[in-house]
């Protein structure tokens, strides 16, 4: 089968190969999946898991990756809740082969079945960040209605989400980005847009919720907005400076089928809407990772036809 790997951790973009590689092997509770639709995380050929694996040994060439939608052929032994033929769409494990390949095995327990009328491409834009914005605002930041809400990144793949997300459950929106995301940002539902390279973020105000996806500066003069009783909840970077009287969370996403099967009927009755961007073949996938490239919405490859 054909799949992009990764074998030179020093090479960066520049190491993605199409390659051919042989089919995968379903282990135990495992199940294959035709891939047709799979996103990516730009910066994950950092991540030690695209390296090595659970015991931290070398598992070069490996498929980054993370997102898929396709089509389950096998099944493992011990599988249960899936079928040959069924529809799906979820995660790939951080440290084994991933998405960006014809064919891939996933543990079953990270899929979820995918409604017959939400296409692969769409799909593939939810695992990662569609759980992400939801574990953020309300596993972790447990946001109610009526409160307010300050979502960075507004208008990119997780944020849009959240924005989303966060307006559905009632509580007040405001979304930060660039000047060129305020129309998206206010189109997905957010009650105010602050432009962090021009506008002063302090002005933004207390808040009972932080929803971070930037680190660095951003993430540290957010701390005092949050007000007391609050979360400031981040992706980006462990927190080193905490809200007075407030809780901080760093998190990494978790795989979750219920949560999953969730966003894909908010995404069928039209309630939540991925922001997709280019959609490219999966020959085309080195240049889709190329950091220089920023395109509104996230980047999907398309692996098989429909």
């Amino acid at each position: 089968m054909q799949a992009i790997t990764v074998q030179d951790r020093d090479a960066g973009i520049g190491g993605l190969t199409l390659s051919e590689l042989p089919h995968p092997h379903a282990a135990e509770n495992d199940v294959i999946v035709k891939v047709h639709a799979a996103g990516f995380t730009p910066g994950e050929l950092t991540w030690p898991g695209t390296w090595t694996d659970r015991a931290g040994r070398d598992r070069t060439p490996s498929v980054p990756g993370h997102e898929l939608s396709g089509v389950v052929t096998e099944l493992g032994y011990g599988t249960t809740g899936l079928t040959v033929g069924q529809r799906v769409f979820g995660l790939t494990d951080w440290t084994r082969n991933g998405s960006l390949a014809q064919y891939t095995a996933v543990e079953a327990r990270n899929l979820a079945p995918l409604p017959a009328d939400v296409d692969h491409v769409t799909a593939a834009a939810l695992p990662i960040s569609g759980l992400t914005a939801y574990q953020a605002l309300f596993d972790h930041a447990h946001l109610l209605t009526g409160q307010s809400v300050l979502i960075h990144g507004a208008a990119g793949g997780v944020g849009s989400l959240a924005v989303q997300l966060a307006r559905e459950a009632g509580a007040r929106v405001i979304g930060t980005g660039r000047s060129g995301d305020r129309d998206t940002a206010l189109a997905l539902g957010a009650h105010a847009f602050l432009d962090l390279q021009a506008e002063k973020l302090e002005d933004v105000g207390e808040v009972d919720v932080v929803f971070d996806v930037i680190g660095g500066e951003i993430l540290e003069r957010s701390a005092a907005l949050v007000r007391p009783g609050g979360s400031l909840v981040t992706i980006a970077e462990p927190v080193t400076v905490h809200p007075r009287d407030a809780r901080a969370v760093f998190f990494v996403v978790e795989p979750d089928r219920l949560r999953l099967a969730d966003l894909a009927r908010r995404v069928r009755d039209g309630r939540l809407k991925p922001i997709i961007g280019a959609v490219r073949p999966l020959a085309d996938t080195p240049s889709a990772f190329a950091p220089d490239k920023r395109t509104p919405g996230k980047t999907i490859i398309r692996v098989a036809e429909e």
